[in-house]
């Protein structure tokens, strides 16, 4: 485990906070066409995550790890898929 660089867990709200730095979110998938996904946060706002490299199913939960790019975007370095039962 790489502890130099921690990510901060955010959510929609706090997102903006963070810009430019890394940070670890989970959503629910609403839309994903294998690039970008759009999801719900835990406080029931949108978050758009840029970069995947595969498709997600609709209403499945995703742990995402990157970098904040704009106030409801982060673009993705890891992301796990823990399906539609989280």
């Amino acid at each position: 485990m790489d502890t130099s660089n921690p990510a901060a867990f955010v959510n929609a709200q706090s997102l903006p906070n963070f810009i430019g730095k890394k940070v670890r979110t989970v959503v629910q998938v609403n839309h994903s066409d294998g690039v970008t996904i759009t999801g719900k946060s835990t406080d029931d706002s949108q978050i758009t995550v840029k970069g995947l490299s595969s498709q997600v199913p609709v209403m499945n939960h995703v742990e995402v790890i990157g970098i904040a790019e704009s106030n409801n975007s982060i673009r993705a370095e890891i992301f796990t898929d823990f399906g539609a039962t989280f």
